[in-house]
C-alpha cells in the first residue's frame, strides 16, 4: 500500500476539546467495546482466493501469471510479496491513519501506512487486528499506551472518518492511488496502479498545455 495518507484525507476542522461524549439511542454513554479475532475475520477471505474468484474469474492460469509478475516487481525493488494471508475490512486502519494525520502530522501518517503495507503484503499480517494497528503506531514514533487507548476505542475518530470517506466516494475515488495533476487547461486523473511511463506522459502532457 505507498499512498500518502494526505491524499486520501483532509485534516478535520473539529477541535479535540468540541469533542462530545459517546451516547446511544437511549442518551447513555456507549460503552467501549474491544476487537476480538473474530470481528477481523468477518468478513474476511484469503488474499489468493479472493483475488483469483473476483479480479481473474476463478482463473488459476491467470492468478499464476499475476502472482508471478507481481513477485518479479516487487523483488526489483526489494519487496517480498505474499500473496497469501487474510483479506478484510480495512476501516480501522483508515481511522488510524487519519487520527494521528490530525494529531502528528503527515510524515507520522506515511510511516504508518509504510508499515500497514508492509505487515500485509509481505508478512501476511491481518490489515486491521489490533496488533498490526499498534505496530504500525509505534513504528512511527507514536506512544504506545496513547495508541493502544486509541486503537481500543472504536469510536474515536468514527464518525470524522466516515465522514471523509464519504467525500472521496462522492468524488469518483474507489481505488488507490488516486493522483490528479493539475494542468493550465484542464486537470489530468491517475487512478490506480500505473508504469512509470504513463506518470511521465501525463507530466509532459501538462507542460505542453502549459506553453
Amino acid at each position: 500500500m505507498s499512498l500518502s495518507p494526505s491524499s486520501t484525507f483532509r485534516t478535520s476542522s473539529t477541535p479535540k476539546s468540541a469533542k462530545r461524549e459517546k451516547t446511544n439511542t437511549n442518551g447513555e454513554p456507549k460503552t467501549r467495546r474491544t476487537h476480538s479475532p473474530s470481528t477481523h475475520n468477518n468478513p474476511s477471505a484469503q488474499k489468493t482466493h479472493r483475488y483469483k474468484n473476483t479480479k481473474y474469474d476463478g482463473s488459476d492460469d491467470k492468478m499464476q501469471k499475476y502472482t508471478t509478475l507481481m513477485s518479479n516487481y516487487g523483488k526489483q525493488v526489494g519487496i517480498d510479496f505474499s500473496f497469501h494471508g487474510t483479506v478484510a475490512n480495512t476501516f480501522d486502519a483508515h481511522r488510524l491513519i487519519q487520527h494521528y494525520q490530525e494529531e502528528l502530522g503527515p510524515e507520522v501518517a506515511d510511516t504508518i501506512v509504510n508499515s500497514l503495507y508492509a505487515q500485509y503484503f509481505t508478512q501476511r499480517a491481518h490489515p486491521s487486528a489490533p496488533e498490526t494497528l499498534l505496530e504500525a503506531a509505534t513504528a512511527a514514533g507514536v506512544d504506545r499506551t496513547a495508541a493502544e487507548a486509541f486503537i481500543k476505542d472504536e469510536y474515536e475518530g468514527l464518525q470524522e472518518t466516515k465522514m471523509l470517506l464519504r467525500e472521496q466516494a462522492s468524488n469518483g475515488v474507489d481505488s488507490v492511488p488516486y493522483i490528479v495533476v493539475e494542468g493550465k487547461r484542464r486537470d489530468f486523473t491517475l487512478e490506480g496502479a500505473k508504469e512509470v511511463g504513463e506518470y511521465l506522459k501525463t507530466l509532459e502532457a501538462v507542460v505542453k498545455e502549459a506553453q
